[in-house]
């Protein structure tokens, strides 16, 4: 996934299977003041990385994040993949 397509406020998935999957919200994008590298700040909210908050270095991020998740109902579903869902129709 490209640095670029990862913002604050969206979660991601390492796409891992088993004990190992993780979901981490992007709680905000800064700059190390003593490296100057970009950093992103993010909150773990299911699987492995619940109940975690840290700040990784955007390459690092980038290699962890598989793709971006939404919460439908009680699963976590790759953002592609909830556009094909079926949702409430109106008539």
């Amino acid at each position: 996934m490209p640095a670029l397509s990862i913002h604050v406020g969206h979660f991601y998935s390492n796409g891992a299977y088993g004990r190992t999957w993780g979901v981490r919200m992007v709680t905000a994008r800064t700059t190390d003041q003593d490296s100057g590298e970009e950093m992103i700040a993010f909150k773990g909210v299911a699987g492995s990385a619940r109940r975690q908050h840290g700040n990784l270095p955007v390459a690092e991020f980038v290699r962890w994040v598989k793709y971006e998740v939404v919460l439908k109902e009680n699963d976590w579903v790759r953002v592609n993949a909830a556009a094909d869902l079926p949702g409430p129709t109106t008539a």
